[in-house]
């Protein structure tokens, strides 16, 4: 064998198979018009030269569209998955030369009729790949039967769906996430002997897998370490944001010994701007996301730790992911958990690259 370059070129192949050079293409990009007998000479030099094509230079030649959809519940500017869209923002500018777009959807996060409509008006696209978070697994599962049977691979973002597996999901482990909660306000209680469990709910709906599985982690803690704290949960309906003063009011009149408490959705700020408007100092709160409301609640006092997970990245990684599986043929790994990140009023100033420094 003549002394080959130091990077391999289909010609070079060509060359030592002694086929034409489209004769090479064809076999790499598994097209017909090769004989078997070019195909096998072709396929022993790939494989004596461990031959890896360019996928990333194969990309920027293609002139193939990529449709990517995202199914997202419906928010407000500002909110939690308003840095997930940020993110996708990210991905897109990052990967623009590769001729992907995005298409978002929204559903409402307390009615699963909703998403199973919004679903429905993806499957009608038939886009190249699908991101998702995803409601709870019965109203989900149709939806992922239908990407399933056409072939669209589908990554799952803040919420995971183990029995029924996507290409990859990033997001924290909801459950190691509300036992960690757990154990740090419980290094903040005292009394140990009660605390509460905030919740936004609509007609008995959380909105959330997330939280619900937060939820669980964090009792499974409690059960485990405090069996005979007494848990109380306090439901504010989410559609009538105007009464939750009042119902905190109540609730804090009824249980005025209650020090502690936690929410598992992104509206601490919530309790937070309720205790510093009742000038309540003594009550520990933790909560999760950074919102600006709850920072600002951090750096009052009124908030002791926010949880973080990264939704940026997520909502990046997310798109990332469907490019390196369907543009650069990469495998993606399937489990990317984010990190539990426990912030305070201390180190909230260095942990994103979003200045909260000038916020008041």
């Amino acid at each position: 064998m003549n002394k080959l370059p130091e990077r391999i070129r289909i010609k070079d192949i060509a060359r030592l198979a002694d086929v034409s050079v489209g004769t090479v293409d064809r076999v790499l990009h598994g097209r017909s018009g090769v004989s078997e007998a070019s195909r096998k000479r072709v396929e022993e030099i790939l494989k004596q030269l461990d031959y890896q094509p360019n996928m990333y230079a194969s990309a920027l030649a293609s002139n193939k569209k990529y449709i990517f959809c995202c199914l997202l519940p419906q928010h407000l500017e500002g909110d939690y998955w308003t840095a997930v869209e940020n993110g996708i923002s990210n991905a897109l500018r990052a990967f623009s030369d590769f001729h992907i777009s995005v298409k978002t959807f929204y559903y409402d996060p307390y009615d699963y009729d909703s998403f199973a409509t919004e679903a429905n008006h993806i499957i009608e696209i038939n886009p190249d790949g699908v991101m998702v978070a995803p409601t709870i697994e019965s109203y989900t599962e149709d939806f992922i039967t239908q990407l399933n049977d056409k072939l669209i691979p589908y990554i799952y973002i803040d919420s995971n769906l183990k029995k029924l597996p996507g290409l990859a999901f990033y997001g924290q482990n909801s459950r190691q996430s509300g036992y960690f909660a757990a154990r740090m306000l419980m290094l903040l209680a005292a009394p140990k002997e009660e605390l509460v469990i905030i919740r936004k709910i609509h007609q008995g709906i959380v909105g959330s897998n997330q939280q619900e599985n937060r939820e669980k982690g964090f009792r499974k803690y409690m059960q485990e370490f405090h069996p005979n704290c007494k848990i109380y949960e306090l439901d504010l309906d989410a559609d009538s944001d105007d009464a939750d003063a009042k119902m905190i009011d109540e609730f804090m009149n009824q249980h005025p010994d209650i020090k502690s408490g936690i929410t598992f959705n992104s509206k601490a700020y919530i309790i937070g701007e309720y205790l510093q408007s009742r000038g309540i100092k003594d009550f520990n709160l933790i909560g999760y996301d950074l919102l600006m409301r709850n920072v600002s609640c951090l750096r009052e006092g009124s908030i002791s730790f926010l949880i973080a997970q990264q939704p940026e990245m997520q909502g990046y990684s997310g798109i990332k992911a469907l490019c390196d599986f369907l543009i650069f043929k990469k495998e993606v790994k399937q489990l990317n958990y984010m990190p539990i990140d426990l912030l305070s009023i201390e180190n909230i100033n260095y942990y994103s690259s979003v200045s909260f420094a000038d916020m008041k």
